[in-house]
This record gives C-alpha cells, structure tokens and sequence, in this order.
C-alpha cells in the first residue's frame, strides 16, 4: 500500500489498474498528494513487483483468476470503512479496472465523488445507481466495445462523463497511448470534480 499524509482533510482512494503500483499510479498519487489531498493506494495484487506494460496479457489473466472485480471491490471497500470516519471527504479514483472497482464502490454511502478513468468494465454493471457525484471519463475508441453505446446507458443516471482524444491509457505519460493535452484536461476536470463537490 502506498500512503502518503499531508494532514488534509480530504483523503483519495487510488485504484490501480492490472499492472500493479507502478510509475503511473506513483506518479498519479504524487500529483494528488501536490495538490494538498491525503493519498492512499491499495496494492490489490499480493505481490511488490508491479507488472511491466509487456507483460499485459499475463497481468489482465491474473487479475481476473486471482483477484477479480468483487474481491477487489471488497478491499477499497474496507480501506473506505477503516478510513471514512478520519476524513470529511473520501473520493476514490480508479484507472482501467481501477475505475470498474470504483464504480462498484459508488453505492457506499459515505463517499463524496468517484473518478473513473476508461473503466471499459464498467459495462457489466450498467445496473448500479451511484449515490455520490460520479465523473467518468473515456477515450474516443475501446477496442472491446462501443464507447458511445456505453455512454448512452448513463443519460438517466446523474453522471458527469468526458470523452477525450486518444485511446485507453490516454493519461498515462509512461504508456505509447499516452495524450498530453487529454491527460492535462482530464486532471483539470478531476481537481474541479474534487473543489466542487
């Protein structure tokens, strides 16, 4: 677990996606810890060593065998219990299968506000009905379904969704898929998500 303390009143879940802690995650709670937010970073995998962005087909079998969304769910779930009562605000912000994990942690109701980053996932559970501000955001194209499709189950939920240019891990300045300037204006609209709310 990374855990990084400013003595702030406002504490962020980070979920990670597949691959573990790595520089992105590190990178993503060092900025938000920047901005004065106390930090927490779950490691779901029961390993130290993250996976490498080549090792992808391996890292997504291994979190769908060994740790999966529900079990995943559960442990931000008991992070949020142990923490929920230190802080006046929680938000959780989750990446990939961080963001699905997330999203199933929305019906908590001592949440202020999740963040999801491209939680094509999210798919499954178009069911759940938030109970704290939800923003969402996805890139153009997912290679496994239709992002417009998916965004049009939402329009009777009160969600806030973004589409940016650029592909799944458009945040991301450590992957090929990265987008500066959608990354930029993603993290712009997530600090705005945070004052807001």
């Amino acid at each position: 677990m990374l855990n990084i303390h400013n003595k702030s009143d406002t504490v962020i879940i980070v979920v990670h996606e597949i691959y573990g802690i790595n520089q992105h995650m590190r990178y993503i709670c060092q900025t938000l810890s920047d901005k004065g937010f106390d930090v927490i970073c779950p490691n779901l995998l029961k390993q130290e060593t993250p996976f490498e962005y080549s090792q992808e087909e391996f890292a997504y079998r291994n979190f769908m065998d060994n740790i999966g969304f529900t079990n995943a769910s559960d442990v931000i779930k008991s992070v949020l219990m142990n923490i929920k009562d230190k802080y006046k605000k929680v938000y959780i912000v989750g990446f990939s299968v961080g963001a699905t994990i997330a999203w199933l942690c929305s019906e908590e109701d001592c949440l202020d506000g999740i963040v999801g980053y491209y939680g094509s996932r999210i798919r499954k559970y178009i069911g759940i009905e938030p109970l704290c501000p939800t923003l969402l955001f996805f890139p153009e194209k997912e290679q496994s379904f239709n992002v417009d499709e998916l965004i049009s189950c939402f329009e009777e939920k009160n969600i806030e969704i973004h589409k940016f240019n650029g592909q799944h891990g458009f945040s991301d300045p450590y992957s090929p898929n990265y987008n500066e300037k959608s990354a930029q204006e993603a993290f712009r609209r997530m600090f705005d998500f945070f004052l807001k709310h």
